[in-house]
């Protein structure tokens, strides 16, 4: 037997619900989604500009609270560390880095909290605010670790993911606090579960992706291959896997300006760009299937998925024929974190869609 259940608004789409319907710590959740954003391209800045050792020490900067920046401050962090270039400009930078991730901090802190208090509500997600504090937390050893094993490439690279990992989730907390259940036919319903495990393996993919992203930047290997789509002027050039996807290489005593031969740069840049076009191809396939779904919010949400796919691969190419210069590298990580709220939007929407029809036993 087939029940009509009631329907939401049509207007419903991406947008959150009206304030009536959201939880408590839905507008704290949006803010910490802000906050996590700007630390990530902060972070990425940090690296693009090579100031991720601008402060040898951790957490203060020299010794110090903030950085050196006068005459007397410089000479004092020079004695303190005469092993270590003082530039006021990049400590700056590192510091203002590490600000911002504490406000995430005491956000998440916040989140967490709130949680607990409504624990014993029905549908407040309690684990997740958790989770997100414990990822932070994690976070902030890591970006310690960055510092104290002078950027070694495992570590930066997990610090990324995490980063990645946590802004998704923050997002995923903000459309639970703030989104009601999509409403979908159930001919639409029965196609979205049929496309949700490829969403799932997608998701997966671009975080692989982002990884590999990671492990490119860490180990300077974006100016591997300065022609495009072949490397080295050649289709497949010579290339150590090995070394190249070594993880357990020694510790130190710096990574700054990597120190991998050529031939294991260029198999870990070209692993990269096989991966970006495994994951365009998969995001066509899915888009197309998401196009055939007769539902507003899924069909804009697929066009929206695939103009960022189509711009991440354009700035990729540019990144590369451009030799990674500032402003696309930065536009590349943007995009790939707009890319990763979308897919997690879409997966949301569809594993908690109520479809207007439902069976049930007569």
């Amino acid at each position: 037997m087939l029940v009509k259940t009631e329907a939401l608004s049509p207007s419903v789409m991406i947008t959150f619900s009206k304030p009536r319907y959201r939880k408590a710590g839905f507008k704290l959740a949006l803010a910490a989604v802000l906050v996590a954003a700007l630390v990530l391209l902060l972070g990425v800045f940090t690296r693009l500009t090579d100031a991720g050792l601008g402060c040898p020490d951790w957490p203060g900067c020299y010794g110090q609270i903030l950085w050196p920046s006068d005459g007397l401050e410089i000479v004092q962090a020079e004695l303190l560390y005469p092993n270590s270039i003082v530039e006021p400009a990049k400590a700056w930078l590192e510091m203002s880095h590490r600000y911002l991730a504490a406000i995430l901090g005491v956000l998440a802190i916040a989140l967490a909290i709130i949680s607990w208090r409504r624990r014993e509500m029905e549908e407040y997600p309690f684990r997740l605010p958790t989770l997100i504090l414990f990822l932070v937390v994690w976070q902030s050893l890591f970006g310690m670790w960055s510092v104290t094993l002078k950027l070694l490439p495992q570590v930066v690279t997990f610090h990324l993911v995490a980063g990645m990992t946590t802004f998704s989730l923050l997002w995923l907390l903000a459309l639970r606090l703030g989104s009601r259940p999509w409403p979908i036919t159930y001919i639409a319903y029965r196609q979205l579960q049929q496309i949700k495990p490829w969403l799932i393996a997608m998701l997966v993919l671009l975080f692989v992706q982002i990884a590999l992203g990671g492990w490119t930047s860490s180990n300077y290997a974006a100016f591997a291959c300065g022609d495009f789509p072949t490397c080295q002027q050649q289709w497949w050039p010579e290339m150590d896997f090995k070394s190249g996807f070594d993880l357990a290489q020694s510790v130190g005593p710096n990574y700054l300006g990597g120190k991998l031969e050529t031939e294991a740069r260029v198999a870990i840049h070209v692993t990269h760009r096989i991966g970006g076009l495994v994951l365009a191809v998969l995001a066509v396939i899915i888009g197309t299937a998401l196009l055939r779904v007769k539902n507003n919010q899924v069909r804009l949400l697929a066009l929206t998925m695939l103009m960022l796919m189509a711009v991440e691969l354009l700035l990729g190419v540019a990144n590369n024929l451009l030799m990674a210069p500032m402003l696309t590298a930065l536009l590349h990580h943007l995009f790939s974190a707009l890319l990763l709220i979308v897919l997690v939007t879409l997966v949301t929407g569809i594993w908690t869609a109520k479809p207007e029809y439902q069976r049930r036993e007569s």
